[in-house]
């Protein structure tokens, strides 16, 4: 998994590229949760993710979590077709805010 950052002030955009596996949760972990300790509003690009396993998906609803407690934004942006297929089977998919692109989720 490779991740970029792209700081636009109060809001960050996350771009994940490649497998969010076991191997690399904890550092994606770490990531979004320092972002949430800022109380900034989070955009996760997973348009390049081409696997995610339950290790990853928990980080992303670890996220989630602690967005909706500080008041700010989380968002999953361009979610790859594999990464919407495991959302949709655990019905995550009705739970995150998702948009097309990072404009659009901006206008959420």
């Amino acid at each position: 998994m490779k991740m970029h950052s792209n700081d636009q002030g109060n809001v960050v955009t996350v771009g994940l590229t490649g497998e969010i596996d076991l191997q690399h949760s904890p550092n994606l972990r770490r990531q979004l949760m320092d972002l949430m300790f800022d109380r900034r509003d989070v955009l996760v690009d997973l348009a390049g993710v081409s696997y995610i396993d339950s290790s990853g998906i928990a980080c992303l609803v670890e996220a989630y979590q602690a967005a909706r407690k500080n008041g700010t934004r989380f968002v999953l942006v361009a979610v790859s077709a594999p990464v919407m297929r495991v959302l949709q089977l655990a019905r995550l998919d009705k739970v995150f805010a998702l948009a097309e692109t990072a404009q659009a989720a901006l206008a959420l």
